[in-house]
């Protein structure tokens, strides 16, 4: 029989949180691509402070699962944590559409910054503890169905369980892909038809149905053993990692020594004997072998803490590199939401004689070509790659990131020569009499391209960043490794904002210089800003190749002890 005979699909809980997922992100999508024509039609901001301000607050909300992650990994249920930070995120999403009604119904039209800020705040935080515990949430659901194929042979029962896992990672982000697409496309014609009191409250309703939708399922969910509202009593390997460092400081201050060179030596041994960590059923297993191992070390408490923080240590420092060479991809993903809509904005947008086509509604582009490529690269390219490779698991995952960062650059270069394009136009557009400043007579759809490059790099790179870092890290330790998934974005939202200060400082240092993110579109220079993109991206991507050369996964490790002599 077929090895696709014999794998079995998903699970109802693991089909609900996918839909849960979709509609979270119908919410976030809803608020977040239209959120800079808020922040510089009505609170009036300049392009580059409320491209700053969109960068700035996607930054924070995608760094918050590496402080919650480990509270979650550690002190907290999942099922209430999830439960808890829905709630915060519609709270945040009332506060913004009061703020949207309070600014409509005010004489001045002015809107409370404060108060503005505070409610996205609120959705910052509630989104960043979501993300990742509903995430691990739904590895939980996946972990019993992957048990489920335990009566396989053994070479079988690995690639199903490869192929499965594949499958869950690569439906979770078509349903967060298919929520995103309706959160663009009919919240940002919302938004500009009918006001933004309309286009922050379907968002909060759509947060509120899946809370419900949650609750509905308590029966049908799998609850990891070990979890509950009480502090756990066993360290998990974030805590190691702190309780490692924390040792090697006070080692160092009172000059002692944990244990005789003899067991030093023998620890080193043991490290170099064991892989760091591993995703299958095993890991529980390993770790916990480990740890009675070092027990005969001596002092217990002390050896087992140097053997699990260092293995840790390691582990975070190992990924440290790949996290690093993906930031320039996630300094490209801010884009649409932020210049690439101003440029639509500029842009012939008229679809007949009365309708415009909202700018943000291009991004919708991006997870249509997902949604619809998708099944070819489930159906189709992995398993070609699968026969010219001959494995279960066909292209690598590392091998993916990197199509994606290759696709990611092509696109910042067709999106520099479309700029120039509007710019050459829009310049030539002086000199007829009746010239319209706010509109360049270049349709918006030549922006298609790098909207539809850029969403076709998301199925390589985002699909194989869940499954890199769901597969480099501990169990114990997943929703942390969602963390660092999440956390690329987030570091690369405030690299994206950190680089617009630096270039709009330096552009407009001199009066010779023209400020490349002026508020007048036909002044600006963002052609030049793509440009630097493109340029900073490929030197990321060549060091990336450089490093996968001589980057060594879990499961490299495990195949190495496998063939090592015993």
């Amino acid at each position: 029989m077929d090895l696709e005979h014999k794998t079995r699909g998903l699970g109802k809980s693991c089909a609900l949180l996918i839909v849960i997922a979709g509609m979270e992100r119908y919410a976030f999508k809803g608020v977040a691509s239209n959120l800079v024509t808020y922040l510089t039609d009505v609170v009036k901001m300049s392009n580059s402070r409320a491209a700053k301000t969109v960068n700035t607050w996607a930054g924070f909300t995608s760094m918050l699962p590496l402080l919650s992650a480990p509270l979650a990994d550690t002190y907290w249920d999942r099922f209430f944590t999830i439960l808890a930070s829905s709630s915060v995120y519609f709270v945040g999403l009332v506060g913004l559409t009061w703020t949207a009604f309070a600014g409509s119904r005010s004489a001045t039209k002015n809107i409370s910054t404060y108060f503005l800020y505070s409610s996205l705040c609120l959705v910052s935080i509630g989104l960043g503890v979501l993300n990742p515990s509903l995430q691990a949430f739904g590895a939980d659901q996946l972990d019993l169905e992957l048990n489920k194929d335990s009566e396989l042979p053994s070479a079988d029962q690995k690639d199903a369980k490869a192929t499965l896992k594949t499958q869950f990672f690569q439906w979770w982000y078509f349903g967060v892909c298919a929520g995103s697409l309706m959160g663009v496309t009919v919240m940002a014609y919302i938004q500009d038809t009918f006001g933004w009191v309309h286009g922050f409250a379907i968002p909060g309703i759509a947060i509120f149905l899946s809370i419900l939708l949650f609750l509905s399922g308590c029966g049908i969910y799998v609850y990891a053993p070990g979890t509950g509202l009480k502090m756990k009593t066993t360290s998990t390997p974030f805590e190691k990692i702190l309780q490692f460092i924390k040792g090697r400081v006070v080692k160092r201050r009172n000059k002692y020594s944990l244990a005789d060179e003899e067991d030093l030596d023998a620890m080193e041994l043991e490290l170099q004997e064991r892989p760091l960590c591993r995703c299958d059923s095993t890991d529980t297993e390993d770790i916990e072998t480990a740890s009675t191992t070092t027990t005969e070390l001596g002092d217990d408490e002390r050896s087992k803490t140097v053997f699990s923080g260092l293995d840790n240590v390691k582990l975070v420092v190992h990924l440290l590199p790949i996290w690093t060479m993906l930031l320039m991809f996630a300094v490209i993903f801010q884009l649409p939401a932020t210049f690439f809509t101003k440029q639509g904005m500029t842009m012939k947008r008229n679809i007949g004689s009365s309708f415009k086509i909202p700018p943000a509604t291009l991004q919708s582009t991006i997870t249509l070509s997902i949604i619809l490529l998708m099944p070819l690269y489930d159906k189709i390219l992995i398993p070609v790659t699968k026969r010219i490779k001959k494995n279960g698991n066909g292209i690598s995952v590392m091998e993916r990131m990197g199509v994606g960062m290759f696709l990611s650059i092509i696109a910042i270069v067709i999106a520099a020569l479309v700029e120039r394009k509007r710019l050459d136009i829009s310049q030539k557009m002086k000199n007829v009499p009746d010239y319209d400043p706010e509109t360049v007579p270049l349709s918006i759809f030549w922006l298609l391209p790098q909207y539809i490059l850029l969403g076709i790099s998301d199925i390589f790179t985002v699909v194989g960043m869940q499954e890199f870092f769901y597969s480099e890290v501990p169990v114990r330790m997943r929703t942390m490794g969602f963390a660092l998934y999440t956390s690329v974005f987030g570091v690369g939202s405030f690299v994206s904002a950190a680089l617009i200060s630096i270039v709009e400082a330096y552009s407009s240092s001199t009066g010779e210089r023209q400020n490349w993110f002026a508020d007048d579109m036909s002044e600006a220079r963002l052609d030049k800003y793509y440009w630097l993109l493109a340029l900073t991206s490929t030197i990321s991507f060549v060091v990336y190749i450089v490093l996968c050369k001589f980057f060594k996964s879990s499961s490299d490790q495990d195949n190495e002890e496998e063939k090592a002599p015993k």
